[in-house]
């Protein structure tokens, strides 16, 4: 799951209002983390105060994320402003870990960096990385703070323009960012006659569209929401069209953030992101930077 070009929230906020439809959280159960007791989320984060945690530079949390830093996950390319969702959320689990927003430092670690094995650059990475078994075996996660659905976006004058099934998929060009869930999804959910175009990027993969060498594309639903709804000026598809969201399987796929396999703070950042659950922050930030009610039919 990886996302679009840079725009101003405030554009893309306007074009939003005019969709509407069921959020991806409909269709999936909540996740465990939210049904743990807030006595037990309150006594695991006193345990994890600042000056007991071991960070890359003392007193300091070094928060990786790629470059460009796109929008809604944040403002401007710029994570240290605070605003765009995943930088939100970044500095409100540095605050539940006792840090100050200058406590804060902020590294460029590109996607496939994150999830590598190997000695890391950062405490903690947020990157819209998906929470998966295979990822697990080289980093570890915080628990999910987003969960995310796939979505399928085309343009006006494509083949996919008039589809509205999964079935209408199958016989048509689709691709996505090779490596990420967006492209599983496409494999797994759709399981297309052609095989899915692997591209290096959103970027890559929204080109291939714009000059009709796929006819669709797979990204996470923020971003399919993005590209849809702003023109290529604005860092979207010119005649971008949303086609739906894929249904969900049961357990929600989920966004975490990165850590190095065996970190010491993997427990305290989990918990952090608990905490931040529980207490309706997670779900306040969704509300202010994504859009509650996906402009995505789900796709059967």
């Amino acid at each position: 799951m990886r996302r679009p070009t840079p725009v101003l929230t405030t554009v893309v906020a306007a074009a939003l209002v005019a969709l509407t439809a069921c959020a991806p959280t409909d269709e999936v159960a909540a996740p465990a983390a939210a049904s743990t007791a807030s006595s037990d989320i309150a006594s695991a984060i006193a345990t994890c105060d600042k000056a007991s945690l071991k960070t890359l530079a003392a007193g300091k949390l070094t928060v990786g994320t790629d470059k460009p830093a796109y929008g809604p996950w944040f403002v401007d390319d710029e994570p240290s402003n605070g605003k765009g969702f995943e930088s939100a959320v970044a500095y409100a689990v540095a605050e539940e870990l006792g840090f100050a927003k200058t406590d804060v430092t902020w590294a460029v670690v590109s996607f496939n960096q994150a999830i590598a094995p190997g000695p890391k650059t950062f405490d903690v990475d947020i990157n819209q990385v998906s929470i998966t078994d295979a990822r697990k075996k080289t980093v570890d996660f915080s628990t999910g703070y987003y969960d995310v659905a796939q979505s399928v976006v085309t343009t006006a004058g494509s083949k996919a323009a008039g589809v509205t099934t999964l079935a209408g998929l199958k016989s048509l060009k689709l691709g996505a960012q090779v490596g990420t869930t967006s492209y599983a999804a496409a494999e797994t959910s759709i399981a297309p006659t052609q095989q899915v175009a692997p591209y290096n990027s959103n970027d890559d993969a929204k080109a291939a569209l714009a000059n009709g060498q796929i006819d669709a594309l797979l990204v996470d639903l923020p971003t399919g929401l993005y590209l849809s709804a702003v023109g290529a000026k604005d860092g979207g598809i010119d005649e971008g069209k949303l086609i739906g969201q894929l249904p969900g399987t049961g357990t929600p796929e989920q966004f975490g953030m990165v850590l190095d396999k065996g970190s010491s703070l993997t427990s305290c950042v989990g918990t952090a992101v608990d905490a931040l659950r529980a207490d309706g922050t997670l779900a306040a930030l969704e509300k202010t930077w994504l859009t509650d009610a996906a402009g995505a039919p789900s796709l059967k």
